[in-house]
């Protein structure tokens, strides 16, 4: 059986794609959504949670985590509050 044998040079390939050994930026914007970036976070929450996003997910083709992010993202937009009562024992 015949062996294939390739060679690849990162310089010459990024020459043939165009790239340039050094680029100007000195007229670069900002990025404008640099501030809204996320923040990784530990939260505990219930497995029945946890489950019913992940059921979601499947449902919308989503990423559960961008569905629970989508969620507290509305409550806290529209500023919802949730509804706490406690039984006195």
């Amino acid at each position: 059986m015949d062996m294939l044998h390739f060679e690849w040079d990162p310089q010459k390939d990024k020459e043939r794609r165009g790239m340039k050994k050094e680029y100007d930026f000195s007229g670069a914007r900002k990025n404008p959504y640099a501030g809204k970036v996320k923040q990784q976070i530990t939260i505990n929450l219930n497995q029945g949670t946890i489950q019913y996003f992940k059921d979601l997910a499947e449902e919308t083709g989503l990423p559960y985590q961008t569905l629970i992010n989508l969620y507290l993202t509305d409550c806290a937009d529209k500023k919802r509050k949730p509804e706490v009562s406690w039984i006195s024992a």
